[in-house]
């Protein structure tokens, strides 16, 4: 079952007479709907959707305190691509973090959060027929928005043992119809964090195979256990055929400020303008200023989140640990996410969410929302907090208990 075969068994009516193929072929993500179930069961714990649990830090919500009793502009429209002081502050940050310079000027444009920005690049790149390659499990929304794009996703399986790049599966998957690849780096939703060599590789098949690259760098600085991370926006190589998005949202814990930007060349940025200006005209001037005191401000409450986010991605592994006749995972390496395979024969991993919703009261996202490789599998989170992860796991013991797949 579906989660809108679910909805609408739960008296959610859909009327599609009039309606746009492009629409009607795409699904709101299993990642959105799963919670407006639970919304409807009541009383349950979430390990489903990707919220951490932190406040905003404080300095950044005086900033803004500060920006709203001075300054009167700041209700109204920012310039398209952003205020300039914040579109220099990213470049300058950005340009530390790749090792070369970026023009804040003419490569950056802020973004109504890391979404906007990268359904204004696939629109900007891929148009009717062209084939897309995703990594399998991939983030849920890739493949949506490459379908309202009217492209093709093809999925290409990651190694199962420690959910990798395959090369040699994505080098097969090229054909002539071959447009763009997605990569999301540290990996929603397996937690993986790729290797410098198999991204370096995967650069030369885009270049020899003249592929854009489109990069989600929403957890780029969510790695674990001392790692090491590598950004494709390093390679001077790929400057005319990459893409890449930013988020402010997990870094700063700013989810509902919606705010990210995306990095281009100019030629490509001047392009992916013309969605920004068609959909969103600018980023929210507000969440601009928040975001600005986010990159000029203390850099301490980062460091606090990725050590949070650590010991609750090791709660998590001790908990699942003791379930091992049920679940079984590759400890994450990075991001906030993991992909746990249940052992439930003939199960699908929609129902095996469902009923754990329903009869344990505990929201998970089915791995089947993440692509044919997420079958079998449930994305859990362990964006919330310390309590609540172990109040999730404790129903899920319970529920285990009663046999439910006897």
């Amino acid at each position: 079952m579906s989660v809108r075969s679910a909805l609408v068994a739960s008296g959610k009516i859909y009327q599609t007479r009039g309606i746009s193929q492009r629409v009607k072929q795409i699904s709101i993500s299993a990642i959105k709907e799963m919670p407006i179930l639970a919304s409807q069961v009541g009383d349950c714990v979430s390990l489903g959707q990707g919220i951490p649990s932190f406040p905003t830090p404080n300095h950044i919500v005086e900033a803004v305190c500060r920006v709203m009793r001075n300054d009167p502009d700041c209700g109204k429209y920012s310039l398209g691509p952003g205020m300039p002081q914040l579109r220099r502050a990213v470049a300058e940050r950005l340009s530390g973090q790749i090792g070369r310079a970026v023009d804040g000027d003419t490569q950056i444009c802020i973004t109504v959060g890391a979404m906007e920005a990268l359904l204004a690049s696939i629109l900007t790149v891929v148009e009717r027929g062209d084939e897309v390659i995703l990594p399998s499990p991939n983030y849920a929304s890739h493949i949506e928005q490459v379908l309202l794009a009217e492209g093709v996703p093809i999925f290409v399986p990651l190694q199962p043992g420690d959910w990798q790049l395959d090369l040699e599966a994505v080098r097969t998957a090229i054909t002539p119809r071959s447009k763009a690849l997605i990569l999301c780096n540290p990996h929603n939703p397996t937690g993986a964090n790729f290797s410098a060599s198999a991204l370096r590789e995967l650069a030369e098949l885009a270049i020899a195979h003249d592929l854009f690259i489109i990069s989600d760098e929403t957890y780029d600085f969510l790695v674990y256990d001392d790692q090491p991370h590598f950004s494709l926006t390093a390679l001077p190589e790929l400057q005319d055929r990459m893409i890449a998005t930013f988020s402010f949202s997990k870094k700063y814990a700013m989810t509902g400020w919606r705010v990210g930007f995306v990095y281009a060349s100019e030629v490509l940025l001047d392009h992916i303008m013309k969605i920004h200006d068609a959909a969103a005209i600018c980023a929210p001037t507000l969440s601009q200023h928040a975001a600005l005191a986010a990159l000029q401000g203390p850099q301490g409450c980062v460091d606090e989140i990725r050590s949070a986010l650590r010991a609750r991605r090791d709660l998590t592994c001790r908990r699942l640990d003791r379930m091992q006749q049920m679940f079984s995972y590759v400890k994450p390496r990075g991001a906030y996410y993991l992909m746990a395979r249940y052992q439930a024969p003939g199960v699908d991993s929609m129902e095996f969410a469902l009923r754990l919703l329903r009869e344990a009261r505990v929201t998970t996202i089915p791995g089947a929302a993440f692509g044919p490789d997420g079958e079998s599998h449930i994305r859990l989170s362990f964006g919330g907090s310390e309590e609540e992860i172990h109040e999730a796991f404790d129903r899920i013991e319970r529920w285990l208990s009663s046999d439910p797949f006897p």
